[in-house]
């Protein structure tokens, strides 16, 4: 990732807009300080990816949060064309998106930034999955006749704040599944979840895997894999529209 992010700033020198991709469920943990620092000096467009899987009002909020920050900023479904149309649309208003314009896309590790060019695209130019890394090097496309366009890997900050932000980034699959315990990230998503609704029906983790049957020969119950499938659901939306932070969550800063 330094290495991604060293020729992220060697191409930032030819690049007009920035288009930091971030996923809307963790738009304060999922954002990379390092690439915003880097885009500083950039016109730049925020594109909250996974809005279907993110609570909608919470959504309209960091809008609004972002937009005071002097943000252009918009939700998006990168599967959906007209959505992600809103991307185009928003690099179109742009002061400097006159003539050739290059715009780079950024953000950590499976932020959606692929699945946004596809959607741009309207075809399956990029590669993606739904895992961390799946992008490791830099590729132009014509996104129109005036916007020539970068995805870039995705970038994680070289260091994590705390152990919130870490397994909220875990769980929407910014880390990479060697680097965490898939239990403890869903056990921890779960607590955190009851805390805040006490009465949710989204289960536990043991509830889970009961009703999933990942139940081992002898009667023991098969944790490791349930959790698998555990954060897999949560990333479907079998458990609802979740956000994990709002744009006033002081545990989230």
């Amino acid at each position: 990732m330094a290495k991604a992010a060293r020729r992220i700033r060697e191409y930032l020198r030819s690049i007009d807009i920035v288009i930091e991709v971030i996923d809307a469920r963790i738009a304060r943990s999922g954002r990379n300080p390092l690439l915003e620092e880097m885009a500083a000096k950039r016109v730049r467009v925020v594109a909250l990816s996974r809005q279907d899987l993110a609570d909608p009002a919470t959504t309209k909020d960091w809008l609004a949060t972002l937009a005071l920050r002097g943000c252009n900023a918009v939700a998006v479904d990168a599967r959906a064309p007209r959505s992600a149309g809103r991307v185009t649309a928003a690099i179109g208003h742009s002061p400097k998106a006159r003539g050739i314009a290059r715009a780079m896309i950024v953000g950590v590790p499976n932020s959606g930034k692929s699945s946004l060019v596809n959607g741009l695209l309207r075809r399956a130019a990029a590669k993606t999955e739904e895992r961390a890394g799946v992008t490791r090097h830099l590729q132009w496309f014509r996104l129109t006749r005036d916007i020539e366009l970068m995805d870039t890997p995705g970038v994680l900050p070289p260091k994590i704040g705390n152990a919130t932000a870490a397994w909220k980034l875990a769980i929407c699959g910014a880390i990479p599944r060697e680097r965490y315990e898939p239990q403890e990230v869903a056990e921890a998503f779960h607590a955190w979840l009851t805390a805040r609704s006490p009465h949710t029906r989204v289960p536990d983790l043991a509830s889970f895997a009961a009703r999933r049957g990942f139940i081992r020969s002898g009667g023991e119950t098969d944790y490791h894999n349930a959790a698998h499938s555990y954060i897999r659901a949560f990333n479907d939306g079998t458990f609802g529209r979740i956000s994990l932070e709002n744009p006033d969550d002081p545990e989230a800063a």
